[in-house]
């Protein structure tokens, strides 16, 4: 099974430009959908069985605070890092852990990558 990716628009183009030139199918948001909410962007992922690539926090608040299942979101945190920096780090994380990263929350940041379960059952 090869992954997909739903990039949201907080996303740099370097980064979807990297994943679809190593062979990934990525559906980019502010190519065909600009604009549009962070919860449909959310189903859209789940509807396609994509990881949602994002660089926004707010995606965290959905999946754990409202609980909304996804198909797994990689939350991009490279601030102040050159967009063809980001590309190589988020593609070699893709790359190095591509299924670790279905139905999971990664957060990649400088130096580091974690992976946390969506598992709601520990209220």
């Amino acid at each position: 099974m090869t992954l997909s990716f739903v990039a949201d628009e907080s996303v740099d183009r370097q980064i979807v430009e990297r994943l679809r030139d190593r062979g990934f199918d990525v559906l980019y948001v502010a190519e065909m959908a600009p604009g549009t909410s962070d919860d449909v962007i959310l189903a859209e992922a789940n509807r396609r069985h994509a990881v949602l690539v994002t660089a926004d926090k707010d995606f965290g608040e959905l999946v754990f605070r409202q609980r909304a299942l996804s198909s797994g979101v990689v939350l991009v945190r490279l601030a102040g890092l050159a967009p063809d920096t980001k590309a190589a780090m988020v593609a070699a994380i893709v790359e190095g852990h591509g299924k670790e990263l279905l139905h999971r929350f990664a957060v990649i940041s400088p130096g580091s990558l974690r992976i946390r379960a969506q598992d709601f059952s520990d209220d």
